[in-house]
Formats: structure tokens, C-alpha cells, sequence
């Protein structure tokens, strides 16, 4: 069986998120903020995959085992496109520089201020940049510094009174203070000049006591290894390894350098052998600036037009109709699709739980929430007005530890019941479960979503929630609730798809059983919208089902190791749609017309969400909302601005089917729009 290889597939939707860099459709400050995703993307990616394959070629190596996809190879492979994907990402800033131009925009460094400029930079940093600034100096120091993870560094060298060489490194302090300082208006134009380059414009200010002159500077900065590395000493409890853990990962082993590539080698010969970097593989020359990571922040000095004309969230037209929103979904189903329609929602139902004496208990899982989340906030006043509040927090959650670890103490301080994650298996599922008494018999409602219950992410990642009052499926959220505390249970579900026990063996049956609808001479049908597809069994049954006459649509955001063309047949259809918002949720869909089968879910087909992760797939049962999302599923799958087809090169070619702008997150807006206008009246 044929397949892509995850790390390569993943290049290639950052390979995507350029695209969208370079795709002029899009305003100007939106592209330079794309730019910021993609190099946020790629940190992430060598922090946690680099470093997994890092560690695979250790074992190869000792070992000599037979892998299909040699690790030393992957690397070889991820560093060539890396260097490829980078020089195209110089060449797309270079071209939105020159278009911000046009606009009267222009990014200036220390050399192109004039007098008032100088003056309004060098108060700026008096006042704001000096007082946080640490200057090292490392001529002398035996032992050369730590130097922090997703940092900018300037490596500088100077002269003294004396013309003696001196070296030093300075923090850019991107984290305290803006990466852009905004400069005043001159004639109409406007300027703004990187952080970076107001520090350059004061070294000889700060280091004056040297007599200093004749100063060379340039950035850089390092990636380290961000995989925890939990012990096993069973005395320690699991809150106190992830504290200690989080430790750890600071002082993470390097996996890249990116450097200036007009830095003199000999300064980058004085880094890596100072820095130890043994992996030339991963020291990767650069521009000028790096952490374009910053670039998702670039301000917008310019007009309406060079930003994406934000759209107001949609009220839900049948839960504006009901004063408590409990009892509307007692009625009927709900589906909310974010960030086409409020978030809110989700908050006021937990807010009406707290205060409502009906209600008696309410249990929820926690992955990532806002660093001010008002869920949290609802939780806590629950508890003051004696609800019984029990939260299933991810501590594992990756790069949101420390923050969860936060949430844990603070939700415990308050008298809410904690219930943590066991080492090895995440609670990755989204869900809330509220008991209440009506008319004297207790009843349940329930939340199963595809994403956070975070306020943040609710504004830029598309996702769907299922609100239900169906006992067949609040039963088996409350027995997932169970499963979580004791998963050592041999527990059943019926309605819900569970994971890691029950899942991946319900989707196989899932698709033989539409294998054997084609085998009949019906109409056979798989559609998976997902994040990623990558596990090697589901892979091997789509191809399978492909084989003997099932239709596969496949809407895959990121990773994609299926093959199209490996089904000789034609019957696998795959795209991936890159866009203003992110593609979150998960549905997957078996079968057509009364016939058919459908779920929304939190989980990726991928090993980890299949085997290692508690995962909560729901069936939609109600004709209406089942109708809603197949119409939000033909619009993706008819998409020909945003939608790329996956291929075996990975050329993300967009789709052109020749039938007029069909743009899918712009026209599922219009589309809900429409049906809530229908309904309000």
C-alpha cells in the first residue's frame, strides 16, 4: 500500500498556508499576516516532529532495523524543502513589501530614519526598551549562556576604545513589547520600523562604557526539542511530572538555527561550535529578520481594504426565540456552526446551568480555553450557587501544559471536582453533560463539538457543536464521563463512537458495510472532512472500498498520506480548502439519502486520535440538521477558489471546475444567513 509520508504531507499544507501568502485575492496585511502562520507552523513542527525524528535516527542507527521511510531520509527530505519553502517565503515578503509601498506603507530600518524618526526611536527606547533590555557579554564566559526557545537574538560585535573585538548577545524583547513600532506620519506616508532594528539604532548607547564603535549585528534564533519527557516514578503524582516536565522543555536540546545569511561565517562558525550544533542539517540561512511568527500581529496602518472585512457572527434564529436556552434544546436539537454564528451561545448556556435551581450538576472536558475564559468563569459561579461541577482537565495538552496546570489549581481552590488525564492516553474529546429536574424527573442535555470550548479560537476555526436532550446520546455522554475516571471499565456504547477502544473498529464496520451496498449494485458512499488522514488501517479500507465501487469524498485540511491516484478506478476525491478561517471540524458521513449515516467528532483519523486519545464521535440523528450539514459539505466540496486537490506531488493545484467564484466560507456565511433571516420571520 502506497502512502504519502506524514512529515512531507504536513510541508506541504505549510506549503498551502503560502500560498495564501502569495494569493493577491487576498488583502495585503492578511498575506503578511499568513506569513506569521506559516513561520508559527514551521516552529511548532520542528519542536515536536524534527525532534521525534531526531530521535528515530538515534534508534536506526544502534538498532540498523529495515523502515519503509528511512528517518535519515525524512530528515534529508524535510531539509530540502524546508530551504525550498523559505526562499519562497523571502521571495512573497520582498513582493508584499513593494505592494505596502504603493499603499504609502513602508518598513524602514535604523539607516532610513531621518532626524525626527531618530529622536521619536531613540525616546521609545529610553523609555520602553532599555529598562527590559539584558545585554550579554560573551568574549570571556567559559560556559556560554541558555539561550531560550522562540527567541530573536542579536549576535553583535563591536570594537572598544582600544579597537580590542568584543561579542555580546542581546534578547529582542518580542514577547514584552510590539515586534512593530509604528513611526510618525511624514507627508501622508507611512512607516514602521521592526523592534529589532530600534535596538540597532541605540548600540552604541547601550554600550557606551565600552567606548564602542564600528558594530556588526545580526538576528538569530533557535528551535529546541518541546517533547516532554515524563518519568515513571509512580510516587510522583501526574500534576507534579507535568510541572517538572515543563522545566525540562526549557532547556530542551537545539534542533535548528536559522541565521542571517549575511552573517560572516566566522560569527556563525562562533555559534554552532559555541552552541554545540552538530546537525548542519538544520542550520538554515535566513533573512534580515526572523519569528515571522510575529507577522500574524502586523499592524494595520492602511484602510478597510487591506484587511478581511469582518464579518458579525450570526444569531441562531431558534434560540433567540426561547428565553432559556435549556429548555430550547429539550425541544429540539441544535447545531451551532462557529465563527459563522456565536460562540456565546455556549457560554450562556453554562452561565444559565450556574444559575438555574433546576439544575444540579454539570461536567465538562477542558483541552485548551483562553488565558481570561469566561467557561472557567461560568464553572466557578456554578459552584458558588452550589451546583455540583466536575472538570475533566488535558494536561498533556501540548504547549498549553503550563496554562492547564493554572486551570487545575485555580478551578480546585474553588471547590470544583478535578479529574486529570492518565499519563499516555489524552482526553482530547469536546463535551458537556448538565443534569437538571423538570417536573420532578431528572433529565440531561449534552454537548458533543469538534472543537475547544475556547473564545479565542471560536473567532477563527471553523467547528460544529451538537446540542441534544436524545437520552440515547446524553446516556452515553454521562458513561463517557465514567469511562474517563475509570478507563479500565468494559464499557459499551451503542450510539456514541468512543475511542480508543471502540472507534477505529465502528468506522471499519461503517465503511464494509457501504463496501457491501456496492457489492449490491447501490450507491456505496464515504465522506471524511478531517484535519488530518494518516492512519495506515483507515487508509488501506478507503482504498479497499475505493477498489470495489464506493465514491469517497475526502475534505482533509492538513495531512493527507491517502493517494488518489493509487484507486485506479477514480473513485477518491480529495481536496483540502485553506482560507480566512481554519477548517476544524470533523464529520464523516456514510452513506446517501434515508440510508444514511452520520457523526461529528473531535477525532483525526490518525493512530493517536484512533488508539491513544478519548475521543467522542456523535451521530446526528435529527433529518433537519443532518439536511444542514450535508448542504455545508456540497459547498466545501464545490469550493474553486480556496479548495486545492491532493495529488501524490503534493503540487496543491486549485481546483477549476469552470463553474463561476465558488468561495465556501464566504458562501456557508450567506448560506446560514439566509436561513436564519427565513426562520426569524
Amino acid at each position: 500500500m502506497k502512502t504519502i509520508n506524514r512529515e512531507i504531507s504536513w510541508l506541504s499544507f505549510n506549503e498551502r498556508v503560502l500560498q495564501e501568502a502569495q494569493d493577491k485575492r487576498n488583502p495585503l496585511v492578511e498575506r503578511m499576516r499568513f506569513l506569521g502562520i506559516f513561520s508559527n507552523n514551521l516552529d511548532e513542527f520542528f519542536r515536536v516532529r524534527v525532534a521525534t525524528i531526531r530521535r528515530l535516527i538515534k534508534v536506526h542507527k544502534k538498532n540498523n532495523q529495515v523502515m519503509e521511510d528511512p528517518p535519515q531520509r525524512v530528515m534529508n527530505h524535510i531539509h530540502e524543502t524546508v530551504v525550498r519553502q523559505q526562499t519562497k517565503f523571502s521571495k512573497i515578503y520582498r513582493s508584499i513589501i513593494k505592494e505596502l509601498g504603493k499603499e504609502d506603507i513602508f518598513i524602514i530600518n535604523e539607516t532610513q530614519l531621518n532626524k525626527k524618526q531618530q529622536k521619536f526611536v531613540e525616546e521609545y527606547y529610553v523609555q520602553e526598551v532599555e529598562p527590559i533590555l539584558v545585554p550579554i557579554m560573551i568574549s570571556k564566559l567559559k560556559k556560554f549562556p541558555y539561550l531560550s526557545d522562540d527567541a530573536n537574538y542579536l549576535f553583535i560585535r563591536f570594537q572598544d576604545g582600544d579597537d580590542k573585538e568584543e561579542y555580546a548577545i542581546v534578547e529582542i524583547p518580542r514577547k514584552r513589547l510590539s515586534r512593530f513600532l509604528v513611526l510618525p506620519e511624514v507627508d501622508g506616508k507611512k512607516y514602521i520600523i521592526y523592534l529589532d532594528d530600534v535596538i540597532r539604532a541605540n548600540l552604541a548607547r547601550i554600550f557606551k562604557i565600552f567606548n564602542s564603535h564600528n558594530f556588526v549585528s545580526h538576528v538569530f534564533k533557535i528551535t529546541r526539542d518541546a517533547e516532554l519527557d515524563l518519568d515513571d516514578d509512580i510516587v510522583v503524582g501526574f500534576y507534579d511530572k507535568i510541572k517538572k516536565s515543563l522545566e525540562k522543555r526549557k532547556k530542551g536540546e537545539p534542533l535548528r538555527l536559522i541565521y542571517d545569511k549575511d552573517m560572516p561565517e566566522e560569527h556563525l562558525q562562533f555559534l554552532i561550535r559555541r552552541m554545540n550544533l552538530a546537525d548542519e542539517e538544520n542550520i538554515i540561512p535566513g533573512e534580515r529578520y526572523h519569528n515571522f511568527k510575529d507577522f500574524m500581529k502586523f499592524p494595520n496602518v492602511g484602510g478597510g481594504s487591506l484587511v478581511n472585512k469582518r464579518v458579525k457572527p450570526l444569531k441562531h434564529a431558534y434560540l433567540e426565540q426561547n428565553r432559556s436556552i435549556i429548555q430550547a434544546i429539550v425541544k429540539q436539537d441544535v447545531l451551532l456552526h462557529y465563527p459563522y454564528q456565536n460562540f456565546d451561545y455556549i457560554i450562556d448556556l453554562l452561565r444559565e446551568a450556574a444559575i438555574s435551581p433546576k439544575v444540579k450538576s454539570i461536567s465538562v472536558t477542558l483541552y485548551r480555553v483562553a488565558s481570561d475564559s469566561r467557561i472557567i468563569n461560568a464553572l466557578i459561579n456554578a459552584v458558588k450557587n452550589g451546583k455540583e461541577v466536575v472538570a475533566v482537565i488535558e494536561l498533556q495538552a501540548r504547549f498549553d501544559e503550563a496554562a492547564n496546570l493554572h486551570w487545575a489549581k485555580t478551578l480546585t481552590d474553588e471547590g470544583v471536582k478535578l479529574v486529570l488525564s492518565s499519563p499516555g492516553l489524552k482526553i482530547h474529546s469536546k463535551l458537556i453533560l448538565i443534569e437538571f429536574k423538570d417536573k420532578g424527573q431528572l433529565k440531561k442535555i449534552a454537548h458533543i463539538g469538534t472543537g475547544n470550548f475556547h473564545e479565542g479560537t471560536a473567532n477563527i476555526y471553523s467547528d460544529i457543536s451538537l446540542l441534544t436532550a436524545n437520552e440515547e446520546i446524553t446516556d452515553e455522554v454521562e458513561t463517557v464521563f465514567s469511562f474517563i475516571e475509570k478507563p479500565y471499565l468494559a464499557i459499551k456504547f451503542k450510539h456514541l463512537l468512543v475511542s480508543p477502544r471502540y472507534m477505529r473498529s465502528s468506522l471499519i464496520r461503517l465503511v464494509d458495510e457501504q463496501i457491501n451496498r456496492a457489492q449490491r449494485g447501490k450507491d456505496g458512499y464515504v465522506l471524511v472532512k478531517s484535519n488530518s488522514l494518516v492512519d495506515t488501517e483507515m487508509i488501506e479500507k478507503l482504498y479497499e472500498a475505493a477498489g470495489k465501487g464506493v465514491k469517497i469524498d475526502l475534505i482533509i485540511r492538513g495531512i493527507c498520506s491517502l493517494i488518489p491516484e493509487e484507486n485506479k478506478k477514480g473513485n477518491i476525491h480529495a481536496i483540502s480548502i485553506l482560507d480566512a478561517y481554519l477548517e476544524h471540524a470533523r464529520v464523516f458521513v456514510f452513506g446517501k439519502n434515508e440510508d444514511r449515516k452520520m457523526y461529528i467528532s473531535s477525532a483525526d483519523w490518525m493512530s493517536r486520535n484512533l488508539d491513544r486519545r478519548i475521543e467522542v464521535a456523535s451521530p446526528v440523528y435529527d433529518i433537519r440538521l443532518q439536511q444542514e450539514i450535508m448542504d455545508f459539505l456540497h459547498i466545501q466540496l464545490t469550493d474553486n477558489t480556496k479548495a486545492r486537490l491532493f495529488d501524490e506531488k503534493m503540487s496543491n493545484t486549485y481546483v477549476n471546475n469552470g463553474e463561476g467564484d465558488k468561495r465556501s466560507q464566504a458562501d456557508f456565511y450567506t448560506y446560514l444567513s439566509k436561513r436564519t433571516a427565513l426562520e426569524t420571520t
